[in-house]
């Protein structure tokens, strides 16, 4: 993609930690950065207490990849816990607003990584910039007031736009209210270069957890959180792995560790005390070569309950040779259908779709080659690309075709 026009942009993030939407957004940032737009990040925590760890800042592999990209981040330098899954912040002091001011005035255009920023953009007094909020789940009604701040931001004409990574989100936020021509679908995509299948590097990963070469494996990428049903997850783990003499379960992500106790709790609930099954449970935690975890599994599970959009997991899992095997949540059995297979939520029946899942590898290994190019990284970085211009035109007057001359062909 030829270099661009040098439009300024900020993101403004509630924090660094552990999710699929901080992921996605920051790759998203650092392909703009790369096509020649001007970024920087404005984080409102410094860091996070939540799926029973204290998540810093300088800590998190996405600000690592921004700074190492030359991406500035800054902070207000707030510490919190979470509340039903977002960080309370309604009330800030003179000097965060002053701190917000400076990072907004170098800025053409704002991104909110979720509506919950919007809490900070909307105070009184701070420059006017259009913003655009990016949403990455499909259950608005359970965002605490952030739905509010929403609402109110579009009123008063600050929000111009909305990012949907699903068509679950763009109906889900219609439904609440949000006008649909602000609703913007831009489906989530990977590195095709980083995910993908490697037969070396599934035999090493393998070997470095003591699993043999033909054992079949099962991962669970996920943060520990109700959204995602853990124990539904275990019970069919169990199921599955009293039938599978030989299988392994692997469980990664925040809060994914003997550390966190009601993980712990969940475990021996769901194996009731059965050490030989508990013990082929591999608790790997945060890991930042996802890629030689999907590419170690044959399938890659999921069993959330509620709020899942466009799951990161399914994609890189599949981009990777792993099956996907999914409940029918937000876009989940759009992404799966014609290369896994979508479930009830009853262990029972998940642990047989495993199952059949890890049998008909092979046989679906072809259509899951032939979807790369739907979950490319290139066409949801020229998508953003090109909504951004066409923001920055309506707010300057500009045409964007004078802006943005050239998309390379990537939309």
């Amino acid at each position: 993609m030829r270099a661009r026009h040098g439009l300024r942009v900020l993101s403004v993030y509630e924090g660094f930690f552990s999710g699929g939407a901080r992921m996605v957004h920051s790759d998203v940032v650092l392909g703009l950065v790369e096509g020649g737009q001007s970024h920087q990040v404005l984080s409102i925590h410094g860091e996070v207490r939540r799926e029973a760890a204290r998540q810093r800042m300088e800590d998190d592999a996405c600000y690592r990849a921004l700074t190492a990209g030359g991406v500035g981040v800054t902070s207000l330098d707030r510490s919190a816990g979470l509340v039903d899954g977002s960080v309370a912040a309604s009330v800030f002091s003179g000097p965060e607003l002053a701190e917000t001011a400076r990072a907004m005035a170098g800025a053409d255009v704002l991104l909110s990584l979720k509506e919950q920023p919007l809490a900070l953009l909307n105070q009184a007094g701070l420059p006017r910039r259009p913003v655009v909020v990016c949403l990455h789940r499909s259950d608005p009604e359970n965002q605490g007031p952030a739905l509010d701040e929403l609402k109110a931001a579009i009123a008063d004409g600050t929000v111009v736009a909305c990012v949907c990574c699903a068509e679950s989100t763009r109906d889900a936020y219609a439904a609440a209210g949000i006008p649909a021509e602000l609703l913007h679908v831009i489906p989530n995509g990977v590195d095709l270069l980083r995910f993908r299948p490697d037969p070396a590097v599934r035999l090493a990963f393998r070997s470095s957890l003591g699993i043999t070469a033909g054992a079949p494996v099962i991962v669970f990428a996920a943060r520990y959180a109700t959204m995602k049903n853990v124990p539904l997850f275990l019970r069919a783990a169990r199921a599955w792995l009293g039938r599978e003499g030989g299988g392994h379960v692997l469980m990664c992500g925040a809060g994914m560790t003997d550390a966190n106790p009601s993980l712990r709790a969940d475990i021996e609930i769901a194996f009731h005390g059965d050490r030989d099954l508990a013990e082929r449970v591999h608790l790997l935690g945060v890991r930042r070569d996802m890629e030689a975890v999907h590419a170690g599994s044959d399938v890659v599970a999921l069993t959330s309950s509620t709020g899942e959009a466009a799951p990161l997991c399914l994609i890189e899992g599949m981009m990777c040779g792993a099956v996907p095997v999914t409940t029918d949540v937000g876009d989940s059995a759009a992404i799966v259908t014609g290369h896994g297979f979508v479930t009830p939520p009853d262990p029972g029946a998940i642990a047989l779709a495993w199952s059949a899942a890890i049998a008909g590898r092979e046989e679906l290994a072809p259509a899951l080659a032939a979807a790369r190019e739907r979950f490319s990284r290139t066409r949801m970085i020229a998508a953003h690309a090109t909504l951004l211009d066409g923001v920055h035109a309506s707010s300057t007057g500009r045409s964007s075709d004078e802006l943005s001359p050239d998309l390379g062909g990537q939309v």
